[in-house]
């Protein structure tokens, strides 16, 4: 199916039923809980967080970062909804951190990010790209593949196609939904090697029944 509403629009409107959704789930916490676990961090990361939406995958990353004791390297973030984007920032400042950019971008038009906002170690998206057409996914995958480090990841957390996420995801939040054929298929076209799946640790499985978690070497 393809989204029926603009994603703008959409979390805007939803903006508030968001957050209340993603702490319900235990989202935040299934998302710090892998970090805490991946060997993909280390100190002093270039990291990009693309689709931020209210900063949940940035704040977590650092806080896994911290608990481990490793040194935040430079963190920037980027969404399409004003709404989400306000509420990132209020946020930033409840908790008093600073060093995060944030700015306003679409990921199908990455040119209009900082010129700097290039040579990521990691980049994150969750929950974001499955809101583009699906005959553009590999478009944004391969733009993001265009920011990385070479031998940068793409780390990608996105909405599987079942049962439970059909009506929930896919008709309330009007997601498109994928497999992990449609996956496989989407970023051997933007160019990616060969890509792993990983699951939420334990205390977090429940998570994997709305999605995946892609692991992408540039």
């Amino acid at each position: 199916m393809q989204p029926t509403a603009h994603p703008v629009q959409l979390f805007s409107e939803r903006s508030r039923a968001y957050v209340r959704f993603v702490r319900f789930v235990r989202y935040p916490e299934g998302i710090r809980a892998f970090f805490l676990r991946s060997p993909l961090l280390r100190s002093g990361l270039r990291i990009l967080d693309a689709g931020c939406g209210t900063g949940i995958v940035t704040f977590a990353l650092r806080e896994a970062l911290l608990r481990r004791g490793l040194a935040p390297g430079p963190m920037h973030a980027f969404d399409l909804t004003p709404a989400m984007l306000e509420h990132f920032h209020r946020a930033l400042r409840t908790r008093g951190i600073q060093g995060i950019d944030v700015a306003q971008a679409d990921v199908l038009q990455l040119n209009a990010l900082p010129a700097s906002w290039n040579d990521y170690d990691l980049i994150v998206s969750a929950s974001m790209l499955e809101y583009l057409p699906r005959e553009r996914l590999s478009e944004a995958l391969s733009g993001l593949r265009s920011r990385l480090e070479k031998t940068g990841s793409l780390l990608l957390f996105i909405t599987r196609r079942n049962w439970l996420t059909k009506p929930l995801i896919g008709r309330w939040w009007q997601s498109n939904l994928y497999d992990a054929g449609d996956l496989e298929r989407s970023f051997r076209e933007a160019g990616f090697a060969p890509i792993s799946f990983h699951r939420f640790p334990a205390g977090f499985r429940h998570l994997g029944l709305w999605g995946h978690i892609v692991e992408a070497p540039g």
